[in-house]
């Protein structure tokens, strides 16, 4: 994703001006009213944990809903067609449900205000630092990539120089994060989950409508691309040759268990919105409620970029001008009025902003709570704490816009952002799976797991792949390699430290291990929770069941 098609640059006037304008000034709005709320440091970086599920949900999903996610993956689904649903079903659903029904009693029941201060009550503090310095490093580097998509669309429709895209979009989010906090970043993400549906819907209906409906758009594929194009399993047997570079052990292995369960469960951009949550009920709710609306992303998101490719068949060919990335913007330049074109720059800014937002206000709380509260300036006042969230929020976002030079390195943003997960998140639920579940699981074990997962998904990556030892067809199947060589390395690892080492005593392990009480954990359930509708076992078994029978239209 180097560049845009220069050619998509789109004929907005002032009313679709205005629509950005006054989007901005919302923004700013919620970020001003959320204020009066911050009198803690416990509002600023978990909302005082007060938000309902419902809100702590819908912000859950649009933290993901990055313009990143909707540029790649409409890029992906019209590069390899129905395969990119897999980042749904298989690669999101089942990690979420798992999140709300197993994780979620440890993470709240501890009181833990974020990720990595869970590994320090299970592990001990040589963990807790690394994988503190770990995620805000990620943080930071993810953050950089959401503003550098946006840097390249708004330059691609709108004319902006990219700095200033940078720029502008950057300190609109330093602003209402560092008045409100994260009740400001979560009551934003909310609004942008709907302005993004809203920019995005109208692609979908008007652009079937311009093929013919499913059955044109079926039609046609099927003759261009043949018809495992509309297939999420065609021709994902071992040893077969796809466009993917996948078979259907890595999709399942790579995809559906180490990068989605390490994404979903312990990166703290999203869990932070669970933790928000006014009590466990609705703390585990949280992402139960956003699997539903996550099932259907792929009509918003895949859906579109195969009717662009439908529409445009020179999408992605060498000479055409036009790469796979340019999928929503073409659609955006030949299908939308002014007006409807407004709101739909407005939802991929809100996009962007939201995918940024959730980066750095997690970054905030990891870096104050668990690096400078725990290590450099301990017990200090909490008004300090709160000052130094308000600065670190800053400085975050300079270093995002530092960083969105560095995706520039690479040509295709979504393989960037997997290769990170596979880095950093994947080696970090090893450790975690295994010392929720395992008591012989020592401090000094969760400390080499960690570090020798990360180096081992690198050295798969760097040396193994792309020094062409290991031959691996695509940068995304080298991925899903790197997150299983990464989980074995880091289970081996943690496992043979554990049994020459020291475990500790089990009542420091109560509400850290599977099948000890957590203290929390016991709390009696709110005022409604007992409704059939809110039990999460209901919840998540629902969403796996709608998952599944979501393959059924893809398989056949």
């Amino acid at each position: 994703m180097r560049e845009l098609a220069e050619g998509l640059r789109l004929p907005v006037n002032g009313l679709d001006y205005t629509i950005l304008v006054l989007y901005f000034a919302v923004v700013l709005g919620i970020g001003l009213a959320a204020r009066r709320s911050v009198r803690t440091s416990l509002d600023f970086f978990l909302s005082g944990r007060s938000l309902p599920a419902w809100v702590t949900g819908l912000a859950f999903v649009a933290a993901n809903l990055g313009a990143t996610e909707i540029l790649g993956m409409a890029a992906n689904g019209a590069q390899y067609g129905a395969y990119t649903v897999h980042w749904y079903w298989i690669g999101a659903i089942p990690a979420m449900v798992f999140l709300g029904l197993v994780m979620m009693p440890f993470y709240y029941g501890s009181k833990v205000r974020s990720v990595p201060e869970f590994l320090l009550h299970r592990f001990g503090p040589s963990s807790h630092l690394l994988s503190s310095v770990i995620f805000a490093v990620s943080s930071v580097l993810i953050a950089g990539v959401n503003l550098y998509a946006l840097a390249l669309v708004l330059q691609a429709l709108l004319g902006w120089p990219q700095w200033v895209a940078i720029v502008v979009a950057g300190l609109f989010v330093l602003a209402y994060i560092t008045l409100g906090g994260l009740s400001s970043a979560i009551y934003n993400e909310v609004l942008q989950f709907f302005v993004i549906l809203a920019a995005l819907i109208p692609l979908t209906v008007v652009g079937l409508q311009r093929v013919g409906g499913w059955h044109g758009l079926s039609h046609t594929l099927s003759d261009s691309h043949g018809d495992d194009f509309l297939s999420a399993w065609g021709g994902t047997g071992i040893g077969h040759a796809n466009p993917l570079g996948a078979n259907w052990l890595t999709i399942v292995l790579g995809l559906g268990f180490v990068l989605s369960f390490g994404y979903w469960t312990t990166n703290f951009a999203e869990v932070q919105r669970a933790l928000s949550a006014k009590d466990l009920g609705a703390a585990r709710r949280t992402p139960l409620i956003a699997a539903f609306p996550k099932l259907l992303i792929p009509l918003a998101v895949v859906l579109p970029g195969l009717i662009a490719v439908a529409m445009e068949p020179a999408l992605g060919r060498a000479g055409s001008g036009l790469s796979y990335n340019d999928a929503i913007p073409v659609l955006m330049r030949d299908l939308l009025p002014n007006g409807v074109l407004g709101l739909a720059v407005t939802g991929l800014l809100a996009a962007f902003m939201a995918g940024m937002a959730a980066n750095v206000s997690s970054f905030n709380t990891v870096f104050t709570n668990d690096i400078w509260a725990a290590y450099v300036r301990k017990d200090r006042p909490d008004a300090h704490y709160l000052a130094t969230g308000r600065w670190i929020t800053a400085i975050g976002v300079l270093a995002g816009m530092g960083t969105a030079f560095i995706a520039s390195s690479f040509g295709n943003i979504m393989n960037y952002l997997q290769t990170l997960f596979s880095f950093f998140n994947v080696p970090l639920f090893c450790v975690f799976i295994i010392g929720m579940f395992w008591k012989r699981a020592t401090a000094a074990a969760g400390f080499w797991g960690l570090l020798s997962g990360t180096v081992a998904a690198m050295v798969n990556y760097f040396w193994l792949y792309k020094q062409g030892v290991v031959a691996i067809p695509s940068d995304q199947g080298a991925n899903f390699v790197s997150a299983i060589v990464a989980f074995a390395a880091g289970a081996v690892v943690t496992v043979a430290v554990s049994y020459a080492t020291a475990p500790k005593p089990a009542a420091s392990l109560a509400g850290l291990v599977h099948g000890t009480a957590a203290p929390g954990a016991a709390e009696p359930p709110a005022e409604g929770d007992d409704a059939w509708y809110r039990r999460p076992a209901l919840l998540g078994w629902g969403a796996v069941v709608l998952a599944a029978v979501c393959y059924v239209p893809f398989s056949f």
